[in-house]
């Protein structure tokens, strides 16, 4: 697992011991970077059931100016923290220990983007997303990428989010929500 392109490129991450945290692949980061790029320069993200840090990492790389790492799990948060530290951004990122709902309540001002990605198949997804929609915490052009397993079906619309855009990579779908009811993703 590494950075893959951008400032950070090239750094080898920390990895979960245990089968607990599912790393995104390369290949989906990748192609789900190459679809954010117009939107990262100085965004502030969020990386929501943060794991090892990959997605936020990636992002702080690429011109996000900020970082909210929130993950309930302490092995993942000791990762995180390695991981931030190892890449010398602890001054652009915010690590949060606590579960998804108190979490964005402990983010002091409006994201840009918001990194889903929950354990598959828990029920986490819509409940997250829904979540999202009412905390007040997405801006206007905000957006949410949600990487889910292809048998987790999302729905179109949840409260004021609209999936803009659906793309399958195996056994891995993101869907990307618009805060409203237009997208801007092409």
């Amino acid at each position: 697992m590494r950075i893959i392109s951008g400032e950070l490129r090239g750094r080898k991450l920390l990895s979960p011991d245990s089968n607990k945290v599912r790393p995104t692949t390369d290949k989906v980061k990748e192609a789900v970077f190459n679809i954010l790029a117009p939107y990262l320069e100085d965004a502030v993200v969020v990386d929501l059931f943060a794991g090892t840090g990959s997605l936020g990492l990636e992002a702080l790389s690429r011109g996000a100016v900020r970082v909210y790492f929130v993950d309930k799990s302490k092995e993942s948060i000791n990762l995180v923290k390695e991981n931030v530290k190892h890449c010398a951004a602890e001054d652009r990122s915010v690590i949060i220990f606590s579960d998804f709902e108190r979490g964005l309540e402990h983010i002091p001002e409006k994201v840009d983007i918001i990194f889903l990605d929950p354990p598959y198949s828990k029920g986490f997804m819509e409940k997250s997303l829904s979540l999202i929609s009412g905390s007040g915490r997405l801006n206007e052009e905000g957006i949410v990428v949600a990487e889910h397993g292809r048998d987790e079906i999302l729905p179109e619309r949840i409260g004021n989010l609209t999936m803009i855009k659906e793309k399958k990579y195996g056994k891995i779908m993101i869907s990307i929500y618009s805060y409203g009811s237009e997208g801007n993703l092409a």
